[in-house]
């Protein structure tokens, strides 16, 4: 567990920092975002050692200090940031790849039981941005403000709107 937190370590200090030097890395150590991860990693190895009560306990700790709701079910890559945690909830089965950027205030899940969303790695969600639904967000990509993504993003690819669109030009 503990080479995992710091490959988390490492990967905030990459997605905020653009480098994993030991400048970075004490840097990133003082953002909400590395609390919010030994917790969701915690949860993780008692579920694993079916402990319970643990991951009850910290999933409310969550919401209460930080203000984010990772659900049980969820799939966390290394080092994903919480920039501005409070009012993101990310739900269902949902997969997030490494180094993700959430801005705050975002939902990621879905209203239904049809799937969940997959974001890869390199992402950045911007604030008050939701993903519903069964979708893919492709690595590297931007999601605007407050833009409402329900079908696939492609990597790169920077949208924005509700529903969301490209905001490529087409040449």
């Amino acid at each position: 567990m503990l080479a995992r937190l710091i490959r988390d370590v490492k990967g905030i200090a990459i997605a905020e920092y653009k480098a994993a030097g030991r400048r970075e890395v004490v840097r990133a150590l003082v953002l909400d975002a590395v609390p919010i991860l030994v917790l969701t990693r915690i949860r993780e190895a008692a579920r694993r050692l079916g402990i319970p009560g643990i991951n009850r306990g910290l999933r409310r700790a969550q919401m209460v200090l930080y203000g984010v709701e990772i659900g049980k079910d969820v799939q966390l890559g290394d080092g994903v940031s919480f920039v501005h945690s409070l009012g993101t909830v990310v739900g269902g089965t949902s997969k997030v790849g490494c180094r993700v950027r959430f801005m705050g205030n975002n939902t990621i899940g879905t209203a239904k039981d049809n799937g969940c969303p997959t974001i890869e790695d390199d992402v950045v969600v911007g604030c008050g941005a939701r993903v519903l639904g069964p979708v893919c967000i492709g690595a590297g990509a931007v999601i605007g403000a407050n833009s409402v993504v329900i079908s696939d993003v492609d990597p790169g690819d920077i949208v924005a709107g509700a529903p969301a669109r490209s905001l490529r030009r087409k040449v």
